[in-house]
């Protein structure tokens, strides 16, 4: 998978006649990072992935198709709450922001909801048309995704595509809640 992805970077990048130095720029990273994931030296974090495919102008959806993981589409990318990046916007004493996702959105649809899961709620599996990006707000969740289960605790998130049977379980004895945001493509 880190080679499609650094071959995908590294060719959409020279479609649009953009220098690894004019990339590096607009996703506000270093010259030498995006050198080091177009050569498949490094995979970047979910967040920088991000910043450099809302960079190149692509949509999220377009990236990752037909991308393999292990055999499988569109890998689960977790992202813990304590490598969440944090950076200020002004200068301004108390304000603490933590990048926690960017997306360029242009011919999609977002849907973004507040989920609620009693203790032992249950649903089967389901599958959605939609990329899904879920952060975890209060409890602990037990995410099922086909035949992995990923445990994720508040501040923890998950970006997976919503075509894998998946269904998120509270393990708890309190109620969790979690932030939701659906990407549906546009198909005209």
């Amino acid at each position: 998978m880190l080679i499609q992805i650094s071959n995908r970077i590294k060719d959409r990048r020279r479609e649009k006649n953009i220098t690894v130095q004019e990339l590096a720029v607009r996703a506000n990273v270093s010259k030498g990072l995006i050198s080091q994931i177009e050569n498949s030296r490094t995979i970047p974090s979910l967040m920088v992935l991000i910043d450099i495919i809302k960079s190149l102008e692509i949509d999220l959806n377009v990236f990752f198709k037909d991308i393999k993981y292990n055999g499988s589409d569109f890998p689960v990318l977790i992202r813990k709450k304590e490598d969440y990046e944090h950076f200020e916007k002004e200068d301004a004493a108390g304000f603490n922001y933590q990048r926690i996702f960017t997306q360029s959105i242009k011919k999609s649809t977002v849907d973004i909801v507040i989920l609620e899961l009693d203790p032992d709620s249950q649903r089967p599996q389901i599958e959605t048309e939609a990329f899904e990006y879920k952060y975890i707000l209060s409890g602990a969740i037990d995410y099922h995704i086909g035949d992995h289960v990923y445990h994720l605790k508040q501040g923890d998130s998950v970006l997976f595509n919503g075509r894998m049977p998946h269904t998120p379980k509270n393990p708890g004895k309190e109620k969790a809640s979690m932030l939701v945001v659906y990407f549906f493509e546009e198909t005209n």
